[in-house]
């Protein structure tokens, strides 16, 4: 009895398996690239602001959640940043470096009365690892940069149509909340971290010592079946810890492109509803 119970079951799993979704969840797939103006300063180095231009590349994928009702969208975003400044005489050159994941997990809100808009927030996990390089300091000319916090993210998205065609304008925001973040003291060299003095680097992270406004205002305008993104970022950061201030603004100008997609293979009803993340 039992085995014939378990051969029954297995079947129907198949059997369901099998069956066509009647909901469609496609990956929206983003590059993009990013110039603009970058000012610096990190008092670790210098006490001195730096300004100059910086340039990135963004890799972003959007995809409404398995579970939640289709109320939850799932976001994967990675950007490589690198960028070079100087001080106001242009006798010192200072690089920077930077790679941060996110992943997050936002809610929509559905509000009648602001209709199309729609509106989504939740959670956001990021990690960041970067450097500044001062060429002008033979001593100790870096300073090394890494984060680890959870924060909240929040987007708004109003799909409309431009010269007939689809058009998505976006406004997203995240601010980190919690975390830990890596700062050496003042006058402590590297090399003595290397040495094995490893006390006091790690700090506790909150909007008070570690501040990053990370805003993003894009536009997706469908041509062809791909879609053109140009876009506006500004991002604001602050930290302190250890006598230490690291303090960096950015104004970047965004262009890339996005593809929609579904995965090879996937089994759909002629009649299944498309849930887009973005569209």
């Amino acid at each position: 009895m039992r085995y014939n119970l378990f051969i029954f079951c297995f079947f129907a799993a198949i059997a369901a398996a099998a069956q066509p979704d009647s909901l469609l969840r496609p990956v929206v797939s983003a590059w993009a690239a990013e110039l603009g103006s970058s000012h610096l300063r990190d008092t670790y180095l210098t006490p001195v602001q730096y300004s100059g231009w910086h340039a990135a590349i963004d890799y972003e994928r959007l995809q409404v959640a398995p579970f939640g009702r289709a109320r939850w969208t799932m976001q994967l975003r990675a950007t490589v940043n690198l960028g070079s400044t100087e001080n106001p005489w242009q006798t010192a050159t200072m690089w920077h470096f930077n790679f941060r994941p996110e992943w997050a997990l936002l809610r929509r809100f559905d509000f009648p009365a602001l209709a199309p808009v729609k509106f989504a927030a939740g959670g956001i996990a990021s990690a960041n690892v970067g450097a500044l390089y001062l060429l002008r300091n033979s001593n100790n000319p870096v300073s090394l940069q890494a984060s680890a916090t959870v924060g909240l993210p929040a987007m708004a998205i109003w799909p409309t149509r431009l010269a007939g065609r689809p058009l998505s304008l976006r406004y997203q925001i995240d601010m980190p909340i919690v975390g830990a973040f890596f700062a050496p003291d003042y006058d402590q060299l590297y090399y003595e971290i290397y040495l094995g003095n490893h006390s006091g680097l790690c700090h506790a992270a909150w909007p008070g010592n570690f501040f990053r406004l990370n805003n993003l205002l894009s536009a997706d305008w469908r041509l062809g079946s791909n879609y053109l993104r140009l876009g506006y970022r500004l991002e604001l950061f602050s930290s302190k810890a250890a006598g230490i201030v690291s303090r960096r603004v950015e104004h970047s100008f965004v262009i890339g492109f996005t593809t929609e997609w579904l995965a090879v293979g996937s089994h759909h009803k002629p009649d299944a509803t498309i849930l887009s993340p973005l569209y």
